[in-house]
């Protein structure tokens, strides 16, 4: 199996690998074992990893699907809970005028944050790991993830959102500077 690595940690895509930069293949058939063997690894693997999000390009598999699962942690102390969610096929159909620039890290670009730019409100559509439609409205730090992880969807990185170098730190820098402040 590809995703955990010997440690029982999940092995991550990390920036500069291909997988990352190209545009992920919308999901025929969610039912089929595949697609539910793969949310299933998705979801272990975010787990184990800490995150707030994955998206399937970040375990080397070129899909529409995402997995948000937003939590209070070390790295996103101030995150607001939410069950895990498998997201597949998603799109944003409306976004606020609204940009609120806001501190991301990534799996795939580790010890490093950005402050990115998204917008604060976005109305999405997506299926969910049974198959079913939803269209819902996201605000703040539940649709940064959604933007986050869509972007990985689309070939890109949260690098590729940061209006100058100057919004990128190393994440120690991060840690003795803001985490309080996020």
């Amino acid at each position: 199996m590809k995703s955990l690595s010997k440690s029982n940690q999940p092995n991550i895509a990390q920036l500069g690998h291909p997988v990352l930069r190209k545009e992920a293949k919308v999901v025929d058939n969610i039912l089929s074992d595949e697609c539910q063997m793969l949310i299933e690894e998705m979801m272990l693997s975010v787990e184990k990893a800490n995150g707030v999000g994955l998206a399937a390009p970040q375990i080397y598999r070129s899909l529409q699907v995402f997995i948000m699962c937003s939590k209070p942690s070390v790295r996103y102390p101030n995150a607001p809970s939410m069950a895990p969610t498998a997201i597949i096929n998603p799109k944003i159909i409306e976004v606020s005028d609204e940009l609120e620039k806001g501190w991301e890290g990534c799996l795939s670009v580790p010890s490093m944050r950005g402050l990115v730019p998204r917008h604060k409100r976005i109305k999405v559509r997506y299926y969910d790991q049974q198959g079913k439609r939803h269209t819902r409205v996201f605000d703040n730090f539940i649709a940064r993830i959604f933007q986050h992880e869509l972007d990985h969807l689309n070939g890109l990185t949260f690098i590729d959102r940061l209006e100058s170098t100057q919004d990128l730190v190393s994440e120690s820098y991060w840690y003795e500077n803001f985490a309080t402040k996020s």
